[in-house]
């Protein structure tokens, strides 16, 4: 009876061993060349057909000229990389060496723009409506930074080396607009902390701050005459003796404040990790930038072979950021299901976190950020209803084709727009996103600054093109023939109608050809 289970056992195993054989099907031949049946999906193809041609191979191992191949396209992949995540620290080292061509390099230097930002210097997306104060301080030459920041300031930020936060001042920052005294800390102070202080440390030496001031009657007065009255910067070391603060006029001056689109850019980059602490950046970043020959403390000399690859790289990166700027592939970028506006700070986090971090972070998203715009803080995303700023920005017409400037358009903003405090319309240059420069200093509208006719029912219509259109000159924004435009509307002091989207601004209409050929894309 023992034995007849035992049979019977055995015979279970045969036949599902059988069963199993039958599914899988007859047993593999051995791949040539071994004593086992190998899986295709590990083997090399003596001749494989890419993207950068023909790559040949001996039994796995790549001949001499595929290994040329593949490491020109690994430098370049490596080039085109740093490029695309330094694009904000390059931008801050932008700002930094247009400050220190007008002698602004210490933190009692304030470089303030008392008649607005026109045109004339290059600055990325600046605004028209504001009055700017930019400051840039340099802890590790003057250790810990004082700002006294003067009661009803205007939103004020400090930002890094790398364009991340630090803090915010002024209404959104701790002091909520009454005022106070900020205290910026080196990544490595081990000193004592004074008491009286709002505190934040910054990881880098090279650090910007932003003062912005509003303007009351469509005039700076007010707001130049507050901060000049009453801003203060010095290092802590000379609290007792502060340096007294000057100011220099930024407006109406040619200055540039933006980076390199070509293979200095490298070079920029470069000084700013010589200056920086090793830890300013992570080992992914510095990792990235050792692979290109960039790397702290050691001189940056590429050979010919790698100067030739890092302009292939540049050039590759650029077009990427243009394409990442100006066509948002994001369909959460756009703002509304049916027009061409999106958004600015695409994924609506100022540190660029998917899923709060599980989803890594937004890498597109903040290149195209960093490429058409400058200040990072959390006030710029947050809901704050009747307060801060909301931005939308377009760069083509209603029927997706890029906006022309040898072209005519129109755009309606309906009426009720939900501004507590007043809207804007700004055009830029898409090869420097800079102010368009054209015959009008200021390229905008501003509700409250400028007197826009309106129509019956409350609405305005904006006209954009090389000539104003009869009777409604006030109303209009030049272009230039032979050049593209791209635009911002802003709202300041936004109400719930913006962010319920119940409120929405026009697409841009094309109603004439002008000149020129159109660039449809």
């Amino acid at each position: 009876m023992k034995m007849l289970k035992i049979l019977e056992t055995k015979q279970v195993a045969v036949l599902a061993l059988c069963l199993l054989v039958a599914m899988l099907g007859t047993a593999a031949e051995p791949t040539p060349g071994f004593n086992q049946t190998i899986p295709k999906s590990i083997l090399t193809e003596d001749a494989v057909d890419t993207s950068i041609g023909e790559l040949r191979f001996f039994d796995g191992m790549p001949d001499d000229e595929t290994v040329r191949k593949l490491y020109d396209n690994l430098d370049t992949i490596r080039a085109t990389d740093v490029f695309l995540n330094m694009v904000p620290a390059a931008s801050l080292e932008g700002i930094r060496r247009g400050l220190e061509g007008l002698g602004v390099t210490k933190p009692n230097q304030v470089m303030m723009f008392d008649q607005l930002l026109d045109s004339n210097p290059l600055f990325l997306t600046g605004n028209t409506d504001t009055v700017y104060s930019v400051v840039i301080f340099d802890l590790s030459r003057d250790g810990p930074v004082v700002v006294e920041i003067p009661p009803g300031s205007g939103p004020s930020t400090v930002n890094d080396a790398y364009f991340r936060f630090v803090t915010d001042m002024g209404a959104p920052g701790p002091d909520r607009g009454k005022g106070g005294k900020y205290l910026i800390l080196p990544h490595d102070y081990e000193g004592d902390i004074p008491k009286g202080y709002f505190t934040a440390t910054s990881p880098s030496a090279i650090n910007l701050m932003v003062l912005r001031g509003f303007l009351v009657d469509g005039k700076t007065d007010a707001a130049v005459r507050s901060v000049k009255e009453a801003l203060k910067i010095y290092p802590l070391n000379k609290k007792d003796n502060p340096p007294e603060m000057k100011f220099i006029s930024g407006s109406k001056i040619p200055f540039n404040t933006v980076h390199a689109n070509d293979s200095s850019f490298f070079d920029e980059i470069n000084d700013v990790i010589q200056r920086e602490p090793v830890g300013f950046l992570d080992p992914e970043l510095r990792g990235q930038l050792a692979s290109i020959g960039i790397q702290k403390g050691k001189p940056f000399e590429p050979d010919a072979r790698m100067q030739r690859l890092l302009r292939d790289g540049i050039a590759i990166g650029n077009a990427t950021a243009r394409a990442l700027l100006l066509q948002p592939r994001d369909k959460t970028a756009y703002l509304y299901d049916d027009r061409r506006w999106y958004s600015a700070f695409i994924g609506g986090d100022y540190q660029w976190l998917i899923a709060g971090g599980d989803g890594g972070r937004n890498l597109d998203a903040r290149t195209a950020f960093f490429y058409g715009y400058t200040l990072n803080t959390p006030a710029m995303v947050m809901k704050m209803v009747g307060a801060g700023s909301q931005y939308a920005v377009a760069a083509s017409d209603q029927s997706g084709n890029y906006l022309d400037g040898s072209k005519f358009y129109r755009i309606r903003i309906p009426p009720n727009v939900p501004a507590k405090d007043f809207w804007s319309m700004v055009v830029y240059d898409p090869q420097t996103r800079s102010e368009l420069q054209t015959g009008q200093p200021f390229p905008s509208k501003n509700n409250k600054r400028d007197s826009l006719i309106v129509d019956k029912d409350g609405s305005i219509e904006l006209y954009f093109g090389p000539t104003a259109p009869d009777g409604k000159a006030a109303n209009w924004i030049q272009t230039v023939p032979g050049k593209g435009w791209w635009a911002i509307f802003r709202l300041y002091g936004p109400l719930d109608a913006w962010f319920d989207r119940e409120w929405r601004p026009g697409d841009f209409e094309l109603i004439g050809d002008g000149f020129g050929d159109s660039h449809d894309h």
